[in-house]
């Protein structure tokens, strides 16, 4: 079993979270701007990926290009990962593939410190990425639990590009927001992003 096959009844039962459904859990954050680099990047990337509305083109035209520049912000002090094997415990289904994952740790080598999971939404629809992104962010907690490594709460996004949604993991609760966040306008993005990898 892998972490696409989650729905997000099968991981509340599997790992026995409890959810809750809220509004924006955030604190305010500031929106920063972004470089000319990603303004570019955008301009010529959403029309395609909107147009042509494969996941693959969401994914490498607007999801990938505001990662990189959330570390590009944090002078890259922090990593990201895409596509990358992230097995924990095979035995529970925590394995597999993670579409997106930061981690606070520079290394780019290999995971260390896993913070932020990104799920791509499959169709758009983000519903349907709950479950995966829920399985991944527990898989999250546990390697920091092995590891020994203090953090917390485990934040989770699932996103089509153009929208995103926001996950959070703080023992076996859930909390999940029901908020859709656009893109256009990527300032508010950049900002809550920046917020949950520094400061969450």
């Amino acid at each position: 079993m892998s972490y696409s096959e989650f729905t997000l009844k099968k991981a509340k039962r599997d790992f026995g979270l409890t959810t809750v459904e809220a509004g924006r859990f955030l604190p305010p954050t500031e929106p920063i701007e972004p470089s000319s680099y990603l303004r570019e990047s955008l301009i010529e990337g959403l029309p395609l990926a909107t147009a042509t509305g494969s996941q693959k083109a969401r994914s490498e035209l607007i999801i990938s290009p505001i990662l990189v520049e959330v570390r590009k912000i944090l002078q890259r002090q922090v990593s990201l990962f895409s596509g990358e094997d992230f097995t924990v415990e095979p035995e529970l289904g925590l394995s597999g593939v993670c579409d997106f994952l930061i981690s606070r740790s520079p290394e780019q080598i290999l995971i260390e410190a896993p913070a932020i999971v990104i799920v791509e939404a499959k169709k758009a629809d983000l519903k349907v990425g709950l479950g995966q992104c829920a399985a991944e962010m527990v898989a999250a907690q546990k390697f920091n639990e092995i590891n020994n490594i203090p953090i917390a709460t485990i934040y989770g996004s699932v996103s089509s590009g153009t929208a995103w949604r926001f996950l959070k993991l703080e023992a076996k609760t859930l909390t999940i927001d029901l908020n859709d966040y656009p893109v256009p306008p990527v300032e508010p993005l950049l900002g809550m992003l920046v917020w949950m990898v520094r400061d969450g």
